[in-house]
């Protein structure tokens, strides 16, 4: 067996990064693989104290110190199978997590001095080892059950949803309205942060399960909810949030100005081999252009790390805070600083000019005043501080909102929140119509995977209990 608590010996180490000369040639993953060696020793720095913090602040709860302690002794069946009891895809998160809000931010040895283990990247190396020794298998039910499940959205917490009840024995279909499984793992992230090759292995894995993907389906469209409601026993809603907040500015509709979803799809789906009509055109390719990316979150580091890949001539990302208060994880941003993106603090656009197409940007310089509803300092314009920037191509990357789903839907009794989010019951998941639930970002609004993941679980769990609960009165009557 093999020693813990090693951290006041062995020092941190990371994954090796990729020089950023190099990884800007390229939208290959920046971090190379922890070797077997590398992975156990920093595993064993773990202090695998009382009170687990890092599996206390993780969302999934996983039981981290457990399979840290695994992977030190060399047993990575084990650590797998325990990572995999409490994460439906634990080598998405290992690689697009923010760790250092999350379970790294709150390690025990980070809070003492020491670095914190590094976590993500060893829970990465467990995962892909399993890929590869084949210990990953499709779902095998103990038990078949005639009950369907229709699952709306083929996204982090639709996939997660659809295994647990896999596992059951229901008979699961994910409809999705885009042309592949994923969600904003296939379409929204880069391939330098998740390469598309884990979303698609992944997506094989719930169809050699026995779960049906039907893509190209718009609810709606294709059928409305009620319809669809008729073909299964229970129906989950879990289409995330796609609805771009747009920048209310003078200019705005100027051609050459798009939202941060439209640029990356373009972008994701070239990559993957696809004909794509706005990007060979030039449209949606940053290529040679002065690029202007306007957001803080990891949405619009994923836009400016694309735009540098596709050899824009120069990329500005303005904020209208200052880098203490970006909402985007800090690994991102210093790698998009690595990468030459020229990050103007404590700025907005005031004015979009130019005659077709955005040809400038007016910014205002901003400061911070006294903190809002939400305890942050709000920015405030400096009067008469400007500054103009060459514009070919601007991004919004303001963040998402939730569509009318009721609507779009066809279901005008489906109660929504002030929001526009679904509204659920807290527990069950629950919406207002009999058999219809909904999970992820369109009850919780625009998050992160890992509480998609968290979610789409509960949500199995509030329908497998409404499912037995039929069964159980039909059984009833029928005595």
């Amino acid at each position: 067996m093999s020693k813990m608590l090693k951290f006041v010996d062995l020092k941190r180490e990371t994954p090796e990064k990729i020089d950023s000369s190099e990884r800007k040639e390229n939208f290959l993953e920046i971090y190379k693989e922890f070797i077997n060696n590398k992975a156990k020793e920093q595993a064993s720095r773990c202090s695998q104290c009382g009170t687990p913090f890092c599996q206390v602040h993780c969302p999934l709860q996983n039981n981290i110190p457990d399979w840290l302690k695994l992977t030190a002794e060399g047993r990575l069946r084990d650590a797998y199978e325990i990572s995999s009891a409490t994460n439906s895809m634990p080598e998405v998160c290992g690689s697009i997590c923010p760790q250092d809000r999350l379970c790294e931010g709150n390690c025990v040895i980070e809070q003492s001095g020491h670095g914190t283990v590094t976590i993500g990247a060893v829970e990465k190396f467990i995962t892909n080892t399993a890929w590869e020794n084949g210990w990953v298998e499709p779902i095998k039910p103990l038990n078949e059950i005639k009950q369907s499940v229709g699952i709306i959205g083929a996204g982090p917490a639709g996939i997660a949803a659809a295994m647990e009840l896999r596992k059951e024995g229901y008979q699961v279909t994910i409809y999705d309205r885009y042309d592949r499984a994923g969600g904003l793992l296939i379409y929204g992230i880069p391939n330098f942060k998740l390469d598309k090759s884990v979303v698609l292995r992944r997506t094989k894995l719930l169809e050699d399960s026995n779960i049906k993907i039907i893509n190209n389906f718009e609810v709606g469209k294709d059928s409305t909810l009620k319809k669809l409601k008729e073909k299964h026993d229970a129906i989950l809603i879990a289409t995330g949030v796609y609805k771009a907040r747009q920048i209310e500015t003078p200019g705005s509709n100027l051609k050459n100005i798009f939202p941060a979803m439209d640029f990356l799809t373009a972008s994701n789906k070239k990559g993957l081999g696809d004909e794509v009509k706005d990007f060979d055109n030039g449209t949606l390719n940053a290529e040679g252009k002065n690029v202007i990316v306007v957001g803080g979150g990891d949405t619009a580091m994923d836009c400016v790390r694309t735009a540098v890949r596709q050899k824009a001539k120069s990329v500005s990302c303005l904020y209208r805070r200052d880098k203490a208060n970006m909402p985007g994880s800090a690994r991102e941003v210093a790698n998009a600083e690595e990468e030459g993106v020229n990050f103007i603090w404590l700025s907005s656009p005031k004015l979009f000019e130019g005659k077709n197409n955005v040809e400038k940007v007016i910014i205002n310089k901003m400061r911070l005043g006294e903190p809002d509803s939400s305890g942050r300092q709000s920015p405030k314009i400096i009067d008469g501080a400007e500054e103009t920037l060459d514009a070919d191509l601007v991004i919004e990357a303001l963040g998402f909102e939730p569509e009318e789903i009721p609507k779009l839907f066809g279901e005008p009794d489906l109660e929504v929140t002030k929001w526009g989010t679904i509204k659920t019951d807290l527990k069950t998941l629950k919406t207002n119509i009999r058999g219809i639930f909904a999970a992820g970002d369109i009850v919780r609004g625009a998050s992160l995977v890992v509480w998609a993941i968290r979610d789409g679980r509960d949500a199995a769990i509030g329908i497998s209990e409404y499912l037995k609960s039929i069964s159980q009165k039909k059984k009833n009557k029928a005595a």
